[in-house]
């Protein structure tokens, strides 16, 4: 049954990346505090990984610099996936052209400008809420109870 769960809370994570999709990231401020920024995930590979494109000099890429503990949520009426781990930035011009969509082009000047940027999350835990079920664990571990 729990695997049911997680494989469900994969594809609902799937499903909600690439243009007109929204999750929330929260990342760490300089002074320590949580801060939640609504963002598309540009990929990603269910619940293992997601990535997100925003620029160099961003308040998040700042924040990650500072430190790279985050976490995100998907959510709406029927779940909630929270998924915590760590984020890092990523700048190779392959992964920039890999995660590249069209609604980009208002904030950048293709893959290749000198500011755009990929942050890659990859989970360490998850707390997941779907068709009115609750598991918790860690990704290299079974599933366990909340």
């Amino acid at each position: 049954m729990k695997e049911g769960i997680i494989k469900k809370t994969c594809q609902i994570v799937e499903k909600n990346t690439g243009e007109g999709t929204y999750c929330a990231l929260g990342l760490i401020d300089h002074d320590g505090y949580p801060t939640i920024s609504t963002i598309t995930a540009s990929k990603a590979d269910g619940i293992n990984w997601i990535t997100f494109c925003t620029g160099l000099n961003s308040r998040k890429s700042n924040r990650i610099n500072k430190c790279n503990r985050a976490s995100v949520c998907f959510n709406s009426d029927d779940y909630n996936i929270t998924l915590v781990g760590t984020i890092e930035i990523l700048t190779d011009l392959e992964t920039k052209k890999e995660m590249w969509y069209g609604g980009l082009i208002n904030h950048f000047s293709g893959p290749d400008d000198p500011n755009f940027c990929v942050l890659c999350f990859k989970t360490e835990r998850y707390s997941v809420l779907v068709d009115w079920e609750e598991v918790a664990g860690t990704i290299d571990s079974n599933v366990s109870d909340i």
